[in-house]
């Protein structure tokens, strides 16, 4: 009887979730979709963003939030994967004890702190050895790289340690070196929670609001280069929504609904690219 009264409180706990979630999606949609409708796809969809005055485009937010993202994901993956690996395979227990919580620290620091080091430190630096003025899409995915590091790492860290010691063995004794290992045997194994901590890793970098608002400049218009400023989608929605009203409000939540689409595409891309590797 306990046991089943266990099991049914552990369902409706577990389906409370994902109900929670789609009443949160459902209430963005119904706020923002009606406004999408009424301007028009070409109006929404445009590179003018004056809401005052009619005008609603968030081709350039868009378009922002996606360098960005990827942008931390270039300089995000590699990292996390090299430390992940290291701490897995290369680094004595010692020094494995004092990293790892070092690296999942990193997640409990506030992203306005990462703001302030990119604006004291990362700004500057950037301006004065590549030019332009600093706030730019190359600051904004080098701190949200920088974020990204204790999801993916501390994920791609655990997947690796659950293959079995079986698989090493296996290519140690068929004369794979330790790399080679690596390589061929435990990545295609720890392949699935990889790729999961990149998707999470992904997810935070263009869902980030705080950091990005501080050091991207903020300027609305697509990106030339790296060097440019950029806004991204969740600087707009914090930036404007406290003083937004009628129609600008509504403006605002079709753009967190096109960034939750943005989000579960990305998602389902990244799912098909590992079943099919």
């Amino acid at each position: 009887m306990k046991e089943r009264t266990s099991e049914k409180i552990l369902l409706i706990i577990s389906f409370s979730a994902i109900i929670s979630l789609l009443l949160i999606t459902i209430f963005i949609f119904v706020q923002g979709m009606p406004l999408i409708f009424k301007v028009g796809l070409k109006n929404f969809f445009s590179t003018h963003w004056a809401p005052t005055k009619g005008n609603f485009g968030i081709l350039s937010m868009i378009v922002g939030s996606l360098l960005v993202t990827f942008g931390a994901l270039i300089i995000g993956v590699p990292l996390s994967l090299a430390c992940s690996i290291f701490l897995a395979e290369f680094a004595p227990p010692p020094v494995q004890k004092i990293l790892k919580p070092i690296i999942e620290l990193l997640a409990g620091i506030p992203s306005v702190v990462y703001g302030f080091i990119g604006i004291v430190i990362l700004v500057p630096l950037i301006r004065n050895t590549l030019g332009g003025s600093g706030f730019s899409v190359l600051t904004a995915s080098i701190i949200l790289g920088i974020m990204i590091l204790p999801t993916i790492v501390s994920i791609s860290y655990d997947s690796l340690v659950a293959v079995p010691q079986t698989y090493r063995e296996g290519s140690y004794a068929l004369g794979a070196t330790k790399w080679q290992t690596v390589l061929m045997v435990l990545f295609p194994s720890a392949r699935s929670g990889i790729i999961a901590a990149i998707i999470l890793g992904m997810g935070r970098a263009i869902g980030e609001t705080m950091a990005v608002i501080m050091i991207a400049g903020n300027a609305l218009k697509i990106p030339g280069s790296i060097l440019d400023p950029v806004r991204t989608i969740t600087s707009t929605i914090a930036l404007e929504l406290g003083y937004s009203t009628g129609d600008h409000r509504a403006a605002l939540f079709a753009c967190g609904s096109i960034l939750f689409i943005i989000i579960v595409l990305l998602n389902i891309i990244a799912i098909k690219i590992a079943r099919r590797e």
